[in-house]
């Protein structure tokens, strides 16, 4: 059996980060939770980041956090992709 991979400290924390997020889209109406990740999937796919572009991965995991806060608000019943 293979050791399983040892991923560094910011690899985990994208993984942490969307694991949160399809999270935060659990917690929204049935019937919009598909956009919901939808936008999720999207939103991690759109940007092609270098894996050794440190600063830039950092920037996005602060820009996504500050989406999630306003995202995951009860007021936010739906979002269009």
């Amino acid at each position: 059996m293979p050791a399983p991979l040892k991923r560094s400290g910011l690899q985990s924390e994208v993984i942490h980060f969307y694991r949160k997020c399809f999270k935060a889209a659990r917690e929204k109406p049935l019937e919009s939770q598909p956009r919901f990740h939808a936008f999720i999937r999207k939103e991690f796919k759109e940007h092609n980041i270098k894996r050794s572009d440190f600063a830039t991965i950092e920037y996005m995991l602060r820009k996504g956090q500050k989406q999630l806060e306003t995202y995951s608000q009860k007021g936010i019943k739906d979002i269009h992709v």
